[in-house]
């Protein structure tokens, strides 16, 4: 993933006669966003979601190392910032996705969606029941 500091340069209100939005968090670079997404499911998510929590990251980052276009760039680290931020305050375990974002989902996104429902789906039936044993 391709990035400059210009990049991650942000727009503020400093000099102007009346702000027009407050200053957004300033952007990790990827590789210590990396670094703390990992961290992160270490402290916060039991052993399972952990695995499948890191693998999604290293997935994910992997997949984006060569993009260069600024705006995916910047979009890709601020979804992976701001899911760093969730894990951290704990307001993830309840939260619900935004109707917006699953509205500019591609239809490979929302099958991996899917899936990932049917994979917690099943892990909870197994959880709940020591005897269900998954399509014999």
């Amino acid at each position: 993933m391709r990035f400059s500091r210009r990049l991650l340069a942000t727009a503020t209100d400093a000099g102007s006669a009346r702000p027009f939005r407050p200053a957004p968090m300033a952007l990790l670079p990827p590789i210590p966003l990396y670094r703390r997404l990992l961290r992160i499911h270490r402290k916060k998510l039991d052993p399972q979601m952990r695995i499948m929590g890191d693998l999604y990251v290293k997935k994910e980052f992997r997949d984006h190392k060569d993009i260069d276009n600024p705006v995916q760039i910047i979009g890709f680290l601020t979804e992976w910032q701001r899911y760093a931020q969730e894990l951290e305050g704990d307001s993830w375990r309840e939260a619900k996705m935004d109707k917006t974002k699953i509205d500019k989902m591609s239809d490979q996104q929302i099958g991996q969606l899917y899936e990932l429902l049917q994979a917690i789906r099943k892990q909870e039936l197994e959880d709940n029941d020591p005897e269900f044993k998954p399509d014999e």
